[in-house]
């Protein structure tokens, strides 16, 4: 049946709306940021232990000081422009744009002076309150130079903050992903930004459409973070892992069971499924669904998935030999 109501979690599953959001100034950053909210969506307070999963805004002109942690960060943005610093340099990410922070690597977040900012934000393993959240904050980057300094161009002019670029192949920790890139027919050499490999493979079975994002080639050994898409009648049959699932509902609306427990949901919505959780998902509209997802720890190389069906077959069968 269909649960009402704003959030339930049992010993294997949560689900949050997106209209239940609690945005509110981490304790850690308490006078190390301005304008930076979090709402910790997947922490302590749920059945997981590898996930910690949190949506980020970044008020226009705000910033966050240098920080490290002892876990891997992964952020997909999903509204805006801000600029994060690492030492790698200084990148300037926009919507669609989706980067790696490796676990004790400095980083320091500020936005764009015109416009908030808003990301989700994937850690693990889950961040432990009784150490801090396992963030520590460090010695400012070094500054980007001013005008004039040597690192500008002929004229002397402060090179600006670079955006992604996704065919440079120096582009180590980054990427993007537009709608167009889940669309099977828009595949073609001379339609990809980038040139054919594994990077831009989809995966496509039974209505269903993967993207990998974020995985152990882009330098992640902790977790992933991939785009999904259902097409209308696009099933997923019940199954589970022996890893943590979350998912973050960007367009669309989707039936989704946990635990046997029936969910309708929509965009801002975000479902948690732990391990041993049997889930399933099923698109009832006329329009595709697509969501954001994540996995921790990374999957093993073999027996990932196990479907429910199959082990209801091998029940049935080994019931009728008897």
């Amino acid at each position: 049946m269909t649960i009402p109501g704003s959030a339930l979690a049992t010993s294997r599953h949560v689900v949050r709306r997106g209209g239940e959001s609690n945005f509110a100034v981490p304790q850690a950053f308490v006078g190390k940021s301005e304008g930076f909210r979090r709402w910790a969506v997947v922490a302590e307070d749920a059945p997981a232990v590898h996930t910690g999963f949190a949506m980020c805004t970044l008020e226009a002109g705000g910033w966050v000081a240098t920080h490290v942690h002892s876990y891997e960060e992964s952020v997909y943005i999903l509204e805006g422009e801000a600029e994060l610093s690492t030492s790698e340099g200084v990148f300037k990410l926009r919507a669609g744009d989706y980067g790696l922070i490796q676990v004790a690597v400095p980083h320091s977040w500020r936005a764009s002076p015109s416009g908030d900012a808003r990301w989700a934000q994937m850690m693990a393993p889950q961040p432990r309150s009784r150490f801090g959240n396992d963030t520590f904050f460090v010695d400012p980057l070094p500054d980007p130079p001013h005008k004039g300094e040597g690192d500008g161009d002929v004229t002397g002019r402060t090179r600006e903050a670079p955006r992604i670029d996704v065919r440079d192949p120096r582009t180590r920790s980054f990427g993007h992903i537009e709608r167009s890139n889940m669309e099977v027919s828009r595949q073609t050499q001379d339609q990809l930004a980038v040139s054919a490999s594994m990077r831009t493979a989809l995966l496509v079975y039974s209505g269903i459409t993967v993207k990998m994002m974020i995985d152990s080639d882009l330098g992640a050994q902790l977790s992933t973070m991939f785009m999904v898409q259902y097409e209308p009648n696009g099933v997923a049959g019940q199954h589970d892992h022996p890893f943590e699932e979350t998912y973050l509902i960007l367009d669309g609306e989707v039936d989704a069971t946990f635990d046997g427990e029936r969910y309708r949901m929509t965009a801002g919505d975000i479902g948690f499924a732990g391990v041993g959780c049997v889930h399933g998902f099923a698109n009832p509209a006329k329009v595709p669904v697509r969501w954001l997802e994540t996995q921790a720890p990374q999957p093993p190389a073999r027996h990932s998935y196990r479907f429910a069906r199959d082990w209801d077959y091998l029940r049935e069968h080994t019931r009728t030999k008897a």
